[in-house]
């Protein structure tokens, strides 16, 4: 399944069913008045977030979405039937937007969640509707209400607790491998993901989600590479993982580099809590890594954890450092196992 972020949807709510102009006509029965129906009403149109997405992906071989109209009114006094409503199920953490495509209408945070996005028109009122002791038999009809049509964006931002961050091949999908039952493309040979991952990630009976993102390089701000367009994904999170190659020869250039673009980002990216660490340690003897945690702590003004994804080394120790930044309602807590009874 491929995954997608932003897509552009159509939407148009139903037309209201015209109102009928009607009289009886029975045999025998003197005056019989009018007893034309209400017309319909259209179908409206709904956003929905549901469990189990994590992609847009669905939107792309459909982006119209057309409500259907209400029936007419008829005579004998019936009215018409209601259109049937749409409902665009998204992703929980998807952003509606206007045409603009910056304009944001409505926020999708919570699982079940419900907007609606356009509502259908109301059905017209039959000849019934104006009867009176003065208009005892009206021949007017009111026409149905129109549909509303409007284009809006659909844009994801995942909802994790972690955010992954660091440049290409700096070990971010070998640590989402390690420590989840997630498996992001991995290779010995520089490239970078192609599109974020989601890992569910345990550690001392609570567990959390690891959102890892495609690498950052130096001007992503301005669209080289794949840009900064996937750091929307890492908005949400409680911390942010920045992962630091210790193999490089400008590992401390890399953080930087890495810093400058949160920053260039804008909002409040740049501000969240964060956690550096020093990956691939199992390639470096002592005195090199404790040069380069030496070097990293005067660039960052704070402390350096150390770790290896593949030689699970230090991976522990920077998962509890992760926990204790997440606040207990974001956490999901496994239950405690039950002790065996002890049987002869």
């Amino acid at each position: 399944m491929k995954f997608l972020d932003l897509c552009k949807v159509y939407i148009r709510s139903g037309a209201g069913g015209g109102g009928c102009v009607s009289f009886r006509r029975e045999k025998y029965i003197e005056f019989g008045g009018p007893d034309g129906g209400d017309g319909g009403n259209g179908g409206t149109v709904w956003a929905e977030a549901v469990d189990g997405l994590n992609t847009l992906i669905d939107f792309r071989y459909q982006q119209h979405f057309f409500a259907k109209n209400g029936q007419p009114g008829m005579g004998k006094q019936r009215t018409g039937k209601d259109g049937d409503e749409i409902i665009l199920r998204v992703p929980v953490g998807t952003e509606i937007l206007d045409e603009d495509q910056e304009t944001v209408l409505i926020d999708m945070t919570e699982l079940g969640q419900r907007v609606q996005l356009a509502r259908g028109g109301n059905g017209g009122f039959g000849n019934l509707h104006f009867k009176s002791a003065t208009n005892q038999a009206p021949r007017r009809a009111n026409p149905g209400q129109e549909g509303v049509e409007r284009t809006l964006w659909l844009r994801l931002k995942l909802i994790a607790d972690v955010g992954l961050l660091g440049m290409p091949n700096a070990g971010k999908s070998t640590f989402l491998a390690a420590t989840s039952n997630a498996r992001p493309k991995i290779a010995d040979y520089p490239f970078t993901t192609l599109h974020p991952n989601l890992g569910v990630v345990g550690v001392d009976n609570a567990e959390f989600v690891v959102a890892d993102i495609p690498g950052l390089i130096e001007g992503a701000s301005e669209g080289r590479g794949l840009g900064d367009l996937f750091l929307g994904h890492v908005e949400r999170c409680a911390v942010l993982l920045h992962l630091v190659d210790g193999t490089s020869p400008t590992y401390v250039e890399d953080y930087q580099t890495i810093i400058r673009e949160l920053e260039l980002y804008g909002g409040d990216l740049a501000e969240k809590p964060r956690i550096t660490v020093l990956n691939k340690i199992d390639a470096l003897d002592e005195e090199e890594r404790a040069s380069a945690c030496e070097a990293l702590e005067k660039a960052s003004n704070g402390p350096v954890m150390q770790m290896s994804g593949v030689a699970r080394e230090g991976v522990v120790e920077v998962l509890r450092a992760l926990r204790v930044q997440i606040d207990d309602d974001r956490l999901r807590f496994r239950p405690a196992e039950e002790e065996e009874s002890w049987q002869p």
